[in-house]
This record gives C-alpha cells, structure tokens and sequence, in this order.
C-alpha cells in the first residue's frame, strides 16, 4: 500500500490550494479515505474523510473545504478555499482500516498513511 500526497504550497490568506493523494496497492474505490493535519506544537487532528457517497468535515473546514476522489484514478482530493493562517499545518492522506474503530475522525482508525505535504498560509 502506496499514499503519495501532493499539492501543499504557500498561499495567502483567502488563498485556495487542492491536494492530491494518489494511492496504489489496495483496491482504491472500497476504502474510506481521510486527510489530517498537524500543526506546530499541535496534536494531529481529522480533517476530512469520504466514504463511498458520504463526506465528512471537521466543523473549523465545513463550508471552505472539499473533499472528492476518483475512483478511476485512485485518487483522494482535498479542495481548499478561503484559506486561513490556522489552516497552516503538515497535512497527511490516510486509509481507513476495515478492522479498526469505525469513528473516522479517529487517527488510531487509519492503517496506512502518505507522507506530509506542508499547508502555509500567511501575507
């Protein structure tokens, strides 16, 4: 199992950005896929998740946020718009774990994860 993330930058405020993250290994289209942050000195917190045909957001993103993927691509997104200096942080892909807790906003519910691609937003 593969998560490649990608698409972190630096952005002003108001700013948009969109990740992607490219998964390989695993049959893609079955699997619930997240995306988490962690900011400096913070905790790594949920973001957003989608599963077959439900979205799931963090109330700090609902409303600025969007999360898609294409199944034919392997590949999770996460829209960004209407960025904010908080939304700065490292921010990882991960595949939810069919054996694990079925909170998704839980990391411990995650078995695979990318690696980080760095969210900056400031003026």
């Amino acid at each position: 199992v593969q998560l490649q993330a990608s698409g972190g930058g630096l952005v002003q405020p108001g700013g948009s950005l969109r990740l992607s993250c490219a998964a390989s290994g695993f049959t893609f289209g079955t699997y619930v896929m997240g995306w988490f942050r962690q900011a400096p000195g913070k905790e790594r917190e949920f973001v957003s998740a989608i599963s077959f045909t439900v979205r799931y957001y963090a109330d700090s993103v609902k409303g600025r946020f969007t999360i898609f993927r294409d199944n034919s691509k392997n590949t999770v997104y996460l829209q960004m718009n209407s960025l904010r200096p908080e939304d700065t942080a490292v921010y990882y892909c991960a595949r939810k774990g069919r054996a694990r807790s079925s909170d998704y906003t839980n990391s411990d519910s995650y078995d695979y994860w990318g690696q980080e691609t760095q969210v900056t937003v400031s003026s």
